[in-house]
């Protein structure tokens, strides 16, 4: 059981049967006298991908979801879908198209990810929070630009794009942060 005390972001806990993890928490006082803490709740849940609130009255207990971390590989793309291997006990997953279409343009063939699983079936992949990518398009190299001054668009190898500084030019490896698909610096 876990308590409302322990929220925290990236917890996993088991709502209405179903596995959730908490992207924001915020624990709110209460004005009048007697009255409890309350614990707001942003989260996810894991099996329809829904982002939903709730709010809980400090102390309340929750179930801990049976939900494990492994470390994994990715090891191809199959159409829309994403191949995965657990590196711990070499089982290989399936993460269909709504799950592997947003990270799809982060991961490149034996890239390490982190898999979540729940009773035994994966439910998340979480990619690296940075990853090193290279141009593959671009405009050519701007004279005289300054790196804070403007940006040109340009397309990674695989198939991202993103606004870079314009002095970068094509085959350059570039620092990508995939928590919002953001140029971070030169690899």
């Amino acid at each position: 059981m876990i308590s409302t005390s322990d929220f925290k972001r990236g917890l996993v806990i088991q709502l209405d049967g179903a596995p959730c993890v908490i992207l924001d928490v915020a624990f709110q006082s209460p004005s009048a006298r007697g009255a409890s803490t309350m614990v707001k709740t942003k989260y996810r849940n894991l099996l329809t991908g829904q982002v939903l609130d709730k709010t809980f009255r400090s102390g309340d207990k929750l179930e801990d979801a049976d939900f494990e971390r492994h470390k994994g590989q990715f090891l191809y793309a199959d159409g829309d879908r994403g191949i995965f291997m657990d590196l711990e006990t070499y089982e290989q997953f399936e993460l269909e198209e709504d799950g592997f279409a947003p990270i799809a343009p982060y991961l490149l063939e034996g890239t390490e990810v982190q898999l979540g699983l729940f009773q035994g079936r994966m439910v998340s992949v979480d990619p690296p929070q940075n990853v090193e990518l290279t141009v593959t398009e671009t405009a050519p190299v701007l004279k005289n630009a300054t790196a804070t001054a403007q940006t040109k668009e340009a397309l990674l190898e695989t198939g991202l794009k993103l606004q870079v500084p314009p002095y970068l030019e094509v085959g350059d490896r570039v620092k990508v942060d995939t928590r919002d698909g953001r140029f971070i610096s030169r690899a």
